[in-house]
């Protein structure tokens, strides 16, 4: 059904903001109203850590250290969900990974850069 890629990685100073991007070109609507989507993370030397995530029912949820500072979203028409960071911190700086998940199978994307400085 198709593995997401992401976009808007990218280089920004302590404060600033960035969003992420993730579709699936190939799915159709109704699979995408089927999926579940989460945004990941991985910083040198540390787990993949569950940073975001958007549920088919409509339900969110964030990892402590980024609550008030992210927002994910979903956009039907475009068939992409998307991570809005805010307030980016130095330890923010990770690989950020998008996860579909369609009927018990994740598809997984080749991950976008994120890299804050102080």
């Amino acid at each position: 059904q198709g593995d997401p890629g992401e976009s808007g990685g990218g280089s920004v100073q302590a404060g600033g903001s960035l969003k992420l991007s993730c579709r699936a070109p190939r799915i159709i609507l109704s699979v995408f109203w089927e999926d579940d989507y989460g945004w990941f993370r991985q910083a040198p030397g540390k787990q993949l850590e569950l940073v975001a995530s958007s549920s088919s029912g409509g339900n969110t949820q964030y990892v402590d250290s980024v609550k008030e500072r992210f927002i994910i979203s979903r956009d039907n028409s475009r068939k992409s969900v998307y991570l809005l960071m805010n307030g980016l911190k130095p330890e923010d700086t990770a690989v950020y990974y998008c996860r579909r998940s369609y009927r018990r199978q994740d598809y997984w994307g080749p991950g976008t850069q994120v890299t804050v400085s102080s």
